[in-house]
């Protein structure tokens, strides 16, 4: 059996009734256009969760320093003077699963530089922290070990605040006042964006941690502890054990609750990002319901041309064609009207999905697999809904449908 020719003969046959073939391809373009569109619009906002998750930092373990209870009067977080630097030297060397360390002490601050000034937020530091929050410097060089040593008056600023405080000149070798202390810019930061809570995570200062301590903040005890974990599967297990040699080292009885909290910012973005998956396939299913839609309409359409060529079909048996060229004729005009469907429907499926990407501002990725799928899938169709008015044809008893008027 030549395919090309039944092909070009289902051509023809489609071709007779322009209108009524067009309006049943229609309702296959539709639907794989709709499949494409809802894959693509379902992979941008996955990889939008999924930045924010990168974002978060390498295997993320936060530790952060806890409240406590003054005359029965709770406090918030960071409320308790107990976590220190050697805390998180113990954590380091004795948690096998935790590969980096960094000391971490916040606040907000007011800085200036020339005649701008701006209310940020300031993180004192080590080198590590560049690592573990994946941190990379856009220009010059980040502070180093030594600079802690020696408590440096050194600071590696975020996009925002070189925006708002520097403007077009390069802030790199710069000194802006950070409250009272003259503090040299060594390093830019590649922007971020927002948080998962909406922050602007631009709008931030680096420094030496020692600096921070002794030269702003005048303390001896840290906000936080941030930790890397050996692997993604490791994160939880690494704060049970980070916990547990706290408890040990801040002497806490068994009925004391903890001085610190042990925070998970990432089981947040992983529920959204499961969210947004189990979304995607709902929405893959509701766009799919149409598909089935235009294969009906297959269906529905061969159905009444096997009517209307019953004559034409009682000739071609009489004439010698056998149940097999019947079923592959009319199967091969429903396998036509799919692939014409689904071939317009990739078209508009892509075209959609970039104007959507447009409109919304997202970095839309076409998926070769979704349009392959897509493809088989729209062939499928015609298969599937064309194949029992093909068999239909191909039963008629050749006498009978000789006399059909």
């Amino acid at each position: 059996m030549n395919y090309g020719v039944l092909l070009q003969s289902a051509l023809v046959a489609l071709l007779r009734n322009k209108m009524r073939s067009v309006l049943t391809v229609l309702g296959i373009t539709i639907g794989i256009a709709a499949v494409i569109c809802v894959v693509a619009i379902g992979k941008a906002g996955q990889a939008q969760v999924e930045q924010q998750l990168n974002n978060l930092g390498d295997n993320f373990v936060w530790i952060e320093a806890g409240g406590r209870a003054v005359n029965g009067v709770r406090t918030g977080t960071h409320g308790t003077k107990t976590l220190i630097f050697a805390d998180a030297v113990a954590i380091k060397n004795q948690i096998s699963l935790i590969k980096s360390v960094s000391p971490n002490v916040d606040g907000p601050v007011q800085i200036i530089y020339g005649n701008q000034n701006w209310f940020t937020g300031f993180r004192g530091v080590t080198p590590e922290y560049f690592d573990i929050k994946r941190w990379y410097v856009d220009q010059g060089a980040a502070f180093s070990q030594d600079d802690v040593d020696r408590a440096a008056d050194v600071c590696a600023i975020g996009r925002t605040v070189r925006d708002q405080l520097f403007g077009v000149e390069d802030p790199i070798g710069k000194v802006m006042r950070v409250k009272d202390l003259p503090c040299k810019v060594v390093a830019t930061l590649h922007p971020k964006g927002l948080s998962v809570s909406g922050q602007d995570q631009d709008d931030t200062i680096l420094m030496p941690y020692t600096t921070a301590q002794k030269k702003i903040k005048g303390t001896t005890w840290l906000d936080d502890i941030l930790c890397s974990a050996v692997s993604q599967a490791a994160v939880k297990v690494a704060g049970q054990e980070a916990a547990a040699v706290l408890r040990d080292r801040h002497h806490l009885r068994a009925e004391e609750e903890d001085d610190f909290n042990i925070r998970n910012p990432e089981d947040i973005i992983q529920a959204q990002l499961e969210a947004s998956r189990t979304l995607t396939v709902l929405l893959i299913a509701i766009a799919s319901i149409s598909l089935v839609v235009g294969g009906i309409g297959i269906m529905n359409v061969m159905l009444v041309s096997v009517t209307e060529r019953t004559r034409e079909i009682g000739v071609r048996v009489a004439v010698g064609a056998t149940e097999e060229a019947i079923q592959l004729q009319f199967l091969g005009e429903s396998v036509m009207l799919s692939l014409v469907g689904g071939a317009a429907g990739v078209l508009f499926g892509v075209v959609g999905s970039y104007l959507v990407g447009q409109t919304l501002r997202w970095p839309m990725e076409m998926s070769l697999e979704s349009v392959v799928i897509a493809a088989v899938f729209s062939i499928a169709v015609g298969v599937f809904f064309g194949y029992y008015p093909a068999r239909k044809a191909s039963l008629l008893d050749p006498i009978e449908a000789l006399r059909y008027e």
